[in-house]
């Protein structure tokens, strides 16, 4: 099956953002903030321990000095994987900025997707996490690599849920989200069928097809994010494991 199978476009962030033409320009950097921003963000609050306010501005300020040295350009996905090297530039920036530079609001085209701070701050709320309980950097950099990945599959989510509607499968996205999305540890196949008037086949063959579109999509999305092939493979294994060939 098509979700079966590795992504064959070999479109990047990484290549688009190189481009002349301001439109792919504008789509590499839409991919990426929609990414990575909320990552970067979460993980300003927790390893740098700064208030709301000024983890807001770090984060935009992060992403227009991204803009203004062009990082990306100096990326080499051969040394490291783009979060990690985006990672360490958040360290680098956070640490070079002073108490008035972090205050100062960015303008222009620096961000180009809405930032719902409010919606960041209510996650790291219901994450339970106590940044003094945290050991070491370490615990902070799997933090981060982990909000990626959420990141990553609330994106993905998303595009199922716009791919669904298309099709006219909103059925299908529904029994997607009961499923394989809630919290409700009693939901079953028997109890989906009986709220849905189907039978119980058609509620597997349902979950299956989204389950394989969602697979296809999150990894279209993370090809995007990659500088390579070999980086996109090892990304792959690193989030969906055997699942991802």
């Amino acid at each position: 099956m098509p979700g079966d199978q590795f992504p064959i476009t070999r479109w990047s962030v990484i290549d688009a953002v190189k481009s002349e033409d301001p439109a792919e320009q504008t789509r590499a950097l839409d991919t990426l903030f929609a990414a990575y921003w909320k990552p970067v963000y979460k993980y300003v609050r927790l390893r740098w321990n700064r208030p709301t306010e000024d983890a807001q501005d770090l984060t935009q300020g992060f992403f227009a000095e991204m803009l203004e040295r062009d990082l990306l350009a100096k990326y080499d996905p051969a040394k490291s994987r783009l979060r990690t090297y985006l990672r360490l530039c958040v360290d680098s920036f956070v640490m070079n900025q002073e108490k008035a530079a972090r205050r100062q609001k960015r303008g222009g085209n620096a961000t180009h997707v809405a930032l719902d701070f409010p919606a960041a701050e209510g996650e790291l709320a219901g994450a339970t996490i106590d940044p003094a309980s945290i050991p070491s950097p370490e615990s902070l950099e799997e933090f981060f690599e982990r909000e990626w990945v959420r990141s990553l599959f609330a994106l993905a989510v998303e595009d199922l849920r716009k791919l669904c509607s298309e099709r006219e499968r909103e059925r299908t996205f529904r029994l997607f989200d009961d499923y394989d999305l809630s919290d409700d540890e009693e939901i079953s196949y028997e109890r989906l069928a009986a709220e849905y008037a189907m039978p119980v086949t058609d509620v597997t063959n349902a979950l299956s097809w989204a389950r394989r579109e969602f697979r296809r999509i999150a990894l279209e999305r993370l090809r995007e994010l990659c500088g390579s092939d070999e980086e996109f493979h090892r990304e792959a294994h690193a989030v969906f494991g055997s699942d991802a060939a």
